[in-house]
């Protein structure tokens, strides 16, 4: 198929916008490299959904057309497809799971589309788009794996070379986010097919990255589950095409963390004064860890702001994660001896860092374990500070990599109970990721055996589509063959954390 000419003969142009690409000075400044944005966030509907979506349904014939469109998506996808349908003026049904937040309901249904809740995840809602599909006649409009909508989005790639062939230096790179490939594929096939010796390389999260796996391996691979904070790139399988396309035309594929993606949301908001949603600013924050790892100086970087349909309530935790991310906040665990002076002394040997957050508990009579944040310029720095607190007495330990500490207990410090392992039983501690939906505790309340105890629980809502919980139980040692079954059964993502340090140290 010859996708240069579908990208260079798309219609899109008569809803999408040639996006601006903004040259990012903080940015750029702090990697000493050239980072440029391609602004898809700016396009009417917040994301480059719109690009595919629209070519797709343009180029319908004129008897499907009358006869309406239908996809399944709770977000960016769907959006498109409602506004493209409805500017040319036909029917356009969207397949939402039930669990939709009512927000990105209505914002479906303001621009034209008409709305089917149905099941309670994606591949429910699927499903019932694809009976309804072959019922009432109506084209799907694929999120990714469609000739047309890939060539929408790969008219992104062809403004890139067009915007910056007037500017000195040539580009090193193009980063693109990878959910089910429609994006990388469709910008990789521009690109290669123009300028071979620009690199194209594809972002993904460590927890949802089908694409690399499935690279790797030779075929498709799909996920047994896949994280949700980055949500619009949350997919378990790749498209037939797409992975076609990427496996030939992509160099690299670079994966990335919550805390990278929350530093790449803080970074483009200080150079842009715009919020990117996690999967928007997943190109840059790919961008970044590809210049780190092979050590880049001085080269131009461009990476796709893919969208900013963020949710409001999600931002606490992306400001709170962001320092983290960018390796400017150091997380300890300190252990201060019960002493006269001894909080002065440690304040003193911190100096000139600011402290972002102390969380004290009375421990015993001869020491405290305090709980602190402080501001650091780079993860060394954070080293060289644990070292120096050690040698003048203060045992430190970084939690700054540790998922328990900076999710839960940052939240919850406030001693020990000895009393949990009354009974001989020992207290497991486990970290799960419940569905954000009705009923996900009470399913884990019912499978649990009514034989053991709840010692210990910390829920706190982030604004994503998983709850972060941390659970003790109190389990008999004959018991624990019946526990392992449970936690087979129950389906949710979990960590054992019984004997992580930080538990020990402020829980325990």
């Amino acid at each position: 198929m010859d996708y240069l000419q579908k990208i260079l003969t798309a219609q899109v142009y008569d809803l999408a916008q040639e996006t601006d690409l903004d040259f990012a000075p903080n940015l750029s400044a702090r990697g000493g490299n050239r980072i440029y944005l391609k602004r898809e966030d700016m396009q009417p509907v917040f994301s480059f959904k719109l690009r595919g979506a629209h070519n797709k349904i343009a180029l319908l014939s004129k008897e499907k057309l009358k006869r309406g469109v239908i996809c399944a998506s709770a977000g960016n996808h769907a959006q498109g497809v409602a506004m493209s349908a409805a500017r040319i003026g036909c029917r356009a049904v969207i397949v939402m799971p039930t669990t939709t937040p009512a927000i990105k309901v209505e914002a479906v249904r303001k621009r034209g589309g008409e709305v089917m809740l149905a099941g309670e995840s994606y591949d429910e809602a699927h499903a019932h788009a694809l009976k309804l599909e072959k019922k009432e006649k109506l084209t799907f409009v694929h999120p990714f794996d469609d000739p047309d909508v890939i060539a929408g989005q790969g008219t992104i790639g062809m403004e890139i070379l067009r915007q910056y062939s007037s500017r000195d230096n040539g580009i090193h790179a193009v980063f693109v986010a990878i959910g089910g490939g429609g994006l990388a594929a469709g910008v990789a096939a521009y690109i290669k097919a123009v300028r071979p010796e620009i690199k194209v390389i594809g972002v993904e999260t460590f927890d949802a990255d089908a694409m690399r796996q499935s690279i790797k391996a030779g075929r498709r691979v799909r996920l047994a589950q896949v994280g949700l904070f980055a949500d619009g790139t949350a997919v378990q399988l790749v498209g037939e095409e797409t992975f076609r396309l990427c496996r030939e035309l992509i160099d690299d594929i670079v994966l990335v963390d919550t805390d990278a993606i929350c530093a790449a949301i803080k970074d483009v908001f200080e150079d842009t004064r715009s919020i990117l949603e996690p999967s928007g600013a997943l190109a840059v924050a790919g961008a970044k860890e590809y210049a780190q790892r092979h050590k880049l100086r001085d080269k131009t970087l461009v990476a796709v702001a893919s969208g900013a349909n963020a949710n409001f309530d999600r931002l606490r935790f992306v400001a709170e994660r962001a320092e983290i991310g960018e390796q400017r906040e150091a997380v300890l665990a300190v252990t201060l001896p019960e002493q006269p002076g001894a909080y002065k002394k440690f304040v003193a040997l911190i100096g000139r860092h600011n402290i972002t957050e102390f969380n004290y508990r009375y421990h015993h009579r001869r020491e405290a374990r305090v709980y602190v944040g402080l501001q650091v310029a780079s993860r060394a720095e954070s080293m060289k500070l644990v070292d120096m607190l050690k040698k003048h007495g203060y045992p430190a330990l970084d939690l700054s990599e540790d998922e328990t500490a900076k999710l839960h207990v940052r939240h919850m410090v406030g001693g020990h109970a000895p009393q949990v392992r009354d009974g001989g039983m020992r207290e497991l501690v486990y970290r799960f990721e419940f569905p954000e939906r009705p009923g996900a505790l009470m399913n884990f309340l019912n499978q649990m055996s009514a034989g053991w105890n709840i010692s210990l629980f910390h829920y706190r809502n982030h604004g994503a589509d998983t709850g972060r919980v941390l659970v003790g139980m109190q389990v008999p040692p004959a018991d624990m063959d019946e526990f392992q079954a449970f936690l087979k059964k129950l389906g949710y993502r979990y960590w054992d954390e019984s004997e992580s340090a930080v538990y020990r140290l402020f829980l325990g």
